[in-house]
């Protein structure tokens, strides 16, 4: 059985890995620092800027101040869509949910005030420590993987638990009718973006609605729960902080689960951990993912578990289209576009196996 690649540090500082900002995200340093500094209490110059690798969709950056690290966090530059990159959600969200006891940066500041950078923004504290994209956790001892995955766990199952009326996110989202909405949206946004056939999409896309589960419970969701949006503590495998907000609002619990167990689903190729031996790795099973959150969350069991697998798949193929639909149009920005967008299919088809087999747990 292959194992998990052991390429790569475990115990890189993602502040560490900080670059220069590149020509198309730097604006005037200056101005943000006189912005800042009657507004943040303690701020102090001087500031040198740097930008996180990651982000891509809304730029990232550090400031390294006289008086500490700061994140910053904004709006791409250029044309956008009205509703995209809501920076202002996230910095709702995060500011919502301090206290809460799911781990998030403080939040500072935000300005909505295009003129001091050039786009929407906002700031919050630095939480340094471990980002570890791929979910086999090269680097670590197999206990620190099974401690590391059953606090992602109850991390997961604390911001579902979390009492969205009362933290003021009523209107966060719109609460019922989540999955049927979210494919509505998805397969229209795959046939718009549609560069060729595959069979798997077109099944999942006959299949999924006529099946939706009657459970129409709602919570705050992230919408892209995965290691690559928790920083982990530099030493002890515990998650720090959650990052990426950009999707969340009010939606379905289980699709959040269900998009986290996905690299369950799929080969290591594809940023998955199928095939690996997972139990000499100190990996817990999917089946004892979704076990561990029920016992987190009081419920019994998921009957309708494969529906949730087969539709975070599909979900994601969806998305990966769009980036090939991008490639097709010549709007695409990432060099790695086409490679990325190619995943449509693999990922379609591990949907579409989950149905067929109605999950036989491995």
């Amino acid at each position: 059985m292959p194992t998990a690649s052991d390429a790569g540090s475990a115990d890189q500082s993602h502040v560490a890995a900080a670059v220069a900002v590149g020509p198309a995200h730097r604006f005037d340093e200056a101005r943000l620092t006189r912005y800042l500094t009657p507004r943040i209490p303690g701020f102090q110059d001087p500031v040198e800027v740097r930008q996180f690798l990651g982000g891509q969709s809304n730029p990232t950056y550090l400031l390294r101040a006289a008086s500490g690290d700061y994140v910053l966090r904004r709006k791409p530059p250029g044309k956008l869509l009205p509703s995209a990159h809501a920076v202002d959600r996230e910095y709702r969200i995060l500011t919502a949910l301090q206290g809460s006891g799911v781990p998030v940066p403080r939040t500072y500041l935000l300005c909505e005030d295009p003129e001091v950078i050039g786009t929407v923004f906002y700031v919050m504290s630095c939480v340094d420590g471990r980002v570890l994209r791929d979910p086999g956790l090269p680097g670590l001892s197999p206990r620190d993987r099974s401690a590391l995955y059953d606090d992602a766990v109850a991390v997961l199952a604390r911001l579902h638990a979390v009492d969205w009326r009362a933290a003021g996110l009523a209107d966060f989202g719109r609460p019922g009718s989540y999955v049927t909405r979210q494919l509505h949206r998805w397969i229209g946004q795959y046939r718009a973006s549609e560069t060729e056939r595959i069979d798997a999409m077109e099944r999942l896309m006959e299949w999924l609605p006529a099946h939706v589960p009657a459970d129409d419970r709602t919570a705050l969701v992230h919408g892209d729960f995965r290691f690559g949006n928790l920083v982990v503590h530099p030493t002890v495998p515990r998650v720090l902080a959650v990052l990426d907000w950009e999707l969340s609002t009010l939606g379905h619990p289980l699709g959040d689960l269900g998009y986290t167990c996905v690299p369950y689903r799929l080969p290591p190729s594809l940023d998955g951990v199928q095939g690996l031996d997972l139990a000499a790795l100190g990996i817990p099973s999917e089946e004892g993912v979704v076990r561990a959150y029920c016992r987190l969350t009081g419920r019994e069991d998921i009957p309708d578990w494969p529906f949730y697998m087969a539709f975070s798949l599909f979900r994601l193929a969806a998305i990966l289209q769009g980036i090939m639909g991008r490639v097709r149009d010549g709007t695409a920005n990432d060099p790695q576009a086409r490679e990325r967008g190619a995943r449509a299919r693999p990922l379609a088809e591990a949907g579409w196996a989950v149905v067929e087999s109605r999950l036989t747990w491995r």
